[in-house]
Parts: C-alpha cells; sequence; structure tokens
C-alpha cells in the first residue's frame, strides 16, 4: 500500500522499503517506478492498447494478468471522472497476483479514450462498447476459455455493470459492485427546481459544463495524504459536470432502481455507512429485491465512497479480503450459497 508525507509519496520497492518522491513528480501513482518493472515487482503481468468499438471510437484498454493460467477473467468499470490508469488499477493488480485476470477500458470521454472529456449522452452505447469489448477478450485467448467470468464496478461502474447483465443475463457468473451508483444520492442532487431547470437547457447545451456539484473526489477519499495521491491524476475530470451527462445519469439510475428485482446473477455489494456519494441505503435496496439466490450485502461502518483506495489501508484490506474471499468461494472454493447480510 502506498503511504504518502506532506511533500513526498512513497512506494514499495522489492524488498518492501518505501521509496520516497516529490509529490509533484509522480508520472504514476505508486511513485517513479516504471510500469513494466513496478509490475514485474508486483509479480503479475500487464499491457496496455487502444480497442475500436463498433461505434468508431477508439477507446483506452488495460489488462492484468496473473503469472499463471488464471482462475477467472474479471471485467472491471470505473466511475464517473476517473480512468483505469490511476488509482483504479491498486484494485486489479491485487485481484492478478490472487490468479484473476482482470481487464478493463476508460469509457467513453474518460481517460485516453475518445469523447468530449467527461461528456456521456448516452449510457447505452457505452454498455454496447463494453459488451463487444467483453466478447473479445472471451474469445482472444484459448486459456480464458471455459473460465468463469465476473464483473466488478465502481460508483457509476456499477450501475453500468448491472445494465451489462440486463443485456446479457447468462454471460456472467457473479458480479463485485463497490458503492455502485444505482440511484444519486440526494446528498448530492442538485434540489428541485434545478434538475428541471438542467433537463430542460440539457435539450439545448447538453456539453455544457455548468453543474453546480462539489468536488465528488473529496466527498470520496477518506485520508488526507490519499486525496493528495487522488489529486493528482493527470486524467481525472475537475470540471463542473456537464448537462447531458449529469441528465443522463439522473435518467439511467432511476431505470436501474426500478429494475433491482430484476437482478439475477450472483453478487456481492459492498458500501461504506458514511458515504454522500452514493446511497447505501440503495444498495440495501439492491441485496433485499434481488431475485438472485446468491447475494451478499457488506456495509463497512464509517467508510466512505472510496473503498479500495481511500480509506485507511487496514480497512482497505479488509474491503479486499471480502472480495476475494468472496471469489475464492466461486473459483474452486466451494460453490456459492445463499443470501449473507453483513452490516
Amino acid at each position: 500500500m502506498e503511504e504518502l508525507e506532506s511533500v513526498t509519496t512513497t512506494s514499495r520497492t522489492q524488498s518492501g522499503q518505501p521509496e520516497s518522491q516529490p509529490r509533484d513528480q509522480l508520472p504514476h501513482y505508486w511513485g517513479t517506478t516504471p510500469e513494466q518493472e513496478y509490475y514485474n515487482l508486483q509479480g503479475i503481468k500487464s499491457s496496455k492498447s487502444f480497442y475500436a468499438s463498433p461505434r468508431g471510437l477508439k477507446l483506452f484498454t488495460r489488462q492484468w494478468l496473473p503469472l499463471r493460467r488464471p482462475r477467472g477473467i474479471i471485467f472491471m468499470v470505473h466511475g464517473y471522472g476517473n480512468d483505469i490508469s490511476w488509482t483504479f488499477q491498486a484494485t486489479p493488480i491485487f485481484l492478478a497476483q490472487n490468479g484473476f485476470a482482470c481487464f478493463a477500458l476508460d469509457l467513453e470521454g474518460h481517460g485516453g479514450s475518445d469523447g468530449l472529456r467527461a461528456f456521456v449522452p448516452d449510457v447505452g452505447l457505452v454498455v454496447n462498447d463494453c459488451l463487444s469489448f467483453i466478447n473479445l477478450v472471451k474469445h482472444q485467448d484459448p486459456q480464458f476459455q471455459g473460465l468463469p467470468c465476473f464483473l466488478y464496478g465502481e460508483s457509476m461502474g456499477g450501475a453500468i455493470c448491472l445494465l451489462i447483465h440486463f443485456a446479457a443475463p447468462e454471460a456472467f457468473q457473479g458480479a463485485i459492485l463497490a458503492a455502485p451508483m444505482c440511484k444519486i444520492s440526494d446528498k448530492v442532487k442538485p434540489r428541485w427546481p434545478i434538475p428541471e431547470i438542467l433537463t430542460f437547457v440539457a435539450k439545448y447545451l447538453p456539453r455544457l459544463a455548468i453543474v453546480p456539484t462539489a468536488d465528488l473526489m473529496r466527498k470520496s477519499v477518506k485520508v488526507e495524504e490519499k486525496k493528495i495521491v487522488a489529486d493528482m491524476n493527470p486524467s481525472r475530470y475537475r470540471g463542473k459536470p456537464r448537462l447531458g451527462t449529469v441528465v443522463e445519469l439522473l435518467r439511467v439510475t432511476q431505470y436501474v432502481s426500478e429494475r433491482l428485482g430484476d437482478v439475477s446473477l450472483p453478487f456481492i455489494v459492498l458500501h461504506g455507512s458514511a458515504d454522500v456519494v452514493t446511497d447505501p441505503e440503495v444498495s440495501m435496496a439492491l441485496y433485499a429485491a434481488a431475485k438472485s439466490e446468491d447475494k451478499t450485502l457488506k456495509i463497512y461502518e464509517g467508510m466512505m465512497h472510496s473503498l479500495l483506495f481511500g480509506e485507511t489501508d487496514e480497512n482497505v484490506e479488509v474491503v479486499r479480503g471480502d472480495i476475494l474471499g468472496w471469489l475464492n468461494h466461486r473459483c474452486g472454493g466451494g460453490g456459492g450459497g445463499g443470501g449473507e447480510r453483513d452490516e
């Protein structure tokens, strides 16, 4: 885990000793160690490339692979304003170390992919991008044939994972949903009559970035030193949300919240009780309403939105352990059971 002080950050070398770097000179969230050297030190393989989607978008992708034949495949979806090349990488690196082949792409308008920054006018097209990429990956390497396939989504990515599931109900053996945006929390949602005004104006100026919302990163990350690291991300969107994106996310999350009872795949949903970006009560509603026979709910007392980076290292390890335990139970460590709720 990374440790950051007031003017330096630290990343572990092969011996586990920290390597201090000036905070304004970090090419990677872990420090200055070159990517491939860092992946080698972590005991995994990783590569990046571009994928041309059926609608002609050039989408930036990454893969993180174990050194031996994987136990399963995980398709990962990042959240709004985020990307797959900064702190998001910590989770697939961990999962690859534990035998899982992980794949992800920067969504339209995010990271290294095509599109106006943070402009997502049609989430349905994004879902199609993800499905076409997933199908390509599944068939690109014989070692992936027959392996269990899982979805993983953070925040907005959690909602997209559920939409992927609705579009392809039999394609995945489970989903890991970290603070999923199944509904935009009333604590950050603009008050009436602002949503009605925004919806009207968005019809004419969908790209306009004027929605009055606080910086979500600072509402997501608990540890002050980690806020510094998160803010260094050169691809993080720092502008105000665009009208068309906000209206589309309001529409999509309303749609997802109305279809919670249609969720049928095995899943674990993880949420912090102190999350003010996405509502933990909606995750509880998902657990209660889903018709899945194999479902698990984890509510972490006092934790915020960024469960897998922004919390203390000890808290991050707890969440990671729950995810890995859930995966192990479904990949050769015993079959999935009935519902499990832990609050």
